[in-house]
């Protein structure tokens, strides 16, 4: 199974400039979270911790 990873650097790049060109406030922490993927990856990584604690 391939290891779920965090947005590289250049994404992340990416998507501030695409909020910045937006210019609007930028959304609440859990809203950049999502956009960028990250829930993802700490929804993974949760779910393999309980399959380690059972």
């Amino acid at each position: 199974m391939e290891q779920p990873k965090q947005p590289s650097k250049e994404a992340v790049r990416h998507w501030m400039q695409l909020r910045r060109e937006l210019r609007s406030p930028l959304p609440d922490p859990q809203q950049i979270r999502r956009e960028l993927g990250w829930e993802m990856v700490r929804a993974q990584q949760d779910q393999r911790s309980w399959r380690l604690a059972d």
